[in-house]
């Protein structure tokens, strides 16, 4: 197994090639999906990578007779898992003839974004996004006895010990890899329901308030996998008198009239 991890652990940076990860989102709007290719030399700005394929049909997001799917770089993250000069690379998804297909918000987004009177507003956003960690072979809260269930919610927001604090170690390993990734995660916290944590991420400006959340939860997912672990965003994963998970959304917008500067702040609550 030391072989194995020195190979896992093996810096390229020696060579001129590096690996992107493409990641984009699939058919059901919350999974996540994969897949690295070689590139000839470090990259600086999405617009130099190539589009990319895959199949549609195989994600729940193109027929089966006509399945190939066209990722489009559109914003890139250093890779905490291979680092040096690997990067991941969050993509939107469009049909061969450049279509947006079905689902693909992000698109969409990028328009409103873009447009003049938005971009002068400065739209700043930072999203709380609340999870749960479940033990991998009965999806039960990380903590909680097999089949049975702890003491009652009280002690365990914010809390410190063993008999409070569940999946320490995998929230600490993901604040690092994204602030290492160049993601502005501004902070984590345990939340009501024991197994139950949080990141913040922003402020973010537009757009990237997004591209970060979504690069956060892959490196979230790739941490638990490595744990043995099984990271869940259900608002409601256990019945009853349990905490929920959501993603509160705070907005703020800076808007420059008349000489004066305007500048204010709502939340939303999202499942």
């Amino acid at each position: 197994m030391s072989l194995l991890s020195d190979l896992i652990n093996l810096d390229i940076s020696e060579t001129e090639k590096i690996i992107a990860e493409y990641v984009w989102i699939g058919g059901s709007g919350m999974d996540l999906r994969s897949k690295a290719r070689t590139l000839p030399g470090p990259i600086t700005d999405p617009s130099q990578l190539p589009k990319w394929n895959y199949d549609g049909s195989s994600t729940g997001q193109a027929p089966g007779e006509d399945s190939e799917v066209i990722l489009y770089p559109q914003a890139i993250f250093k890779d905490p898992f291979r680092r040096g000069n690997n990067i991941l690379v969050m993509c939107d998804a469009y049909t061969p003839a450049g279509v947006p297909i079905p689902g693909n918000n992000r698109h969409n987004a990028a328009k409103v974004f873009s447009h003049p009177d938005v971009v002068t507003e400065v739209p700043w956003y930072g999203i709380e996004q609340e999870y749960t960690l479940l033990q991998k072979d009965v999806k039960w809260p990380v903590g909680w006895p097999k089949g049975g269930y702890p003491g009652p919610q009280g002690p365990y927001y914010c809390g410190v010990g063993a008999d409070k604090a569940f999946g320490r170690d995998i929230v600490d390993a993901h604040y690092k890899a994204c602030i290492y990734a160049g993601i502005n995660i501004s902070g984590i916290n345990g939340e009501v329901m024991p197994g139950q944590w949080e990141f913040q991420v922003g402020p973010a400006v537009g757009i990237s308030a997004g591209d970060e959340v979504w690069i956060a939860r892959y490196i979230l997912e790739r941490i638990t996998e490595i744990a043995g672990v099984v990271l869940s965003f259900d608002p409601k994963p256990i019945e009853g008198d349990w905490n929920g998970a959501g993603a509160h959304t705070n907005y703020r917008d800076t808007l420059r009239t008349e000489g004066r500067l305007r500048t204010w702040t709502r939340t939303l609550s999202l499942p």
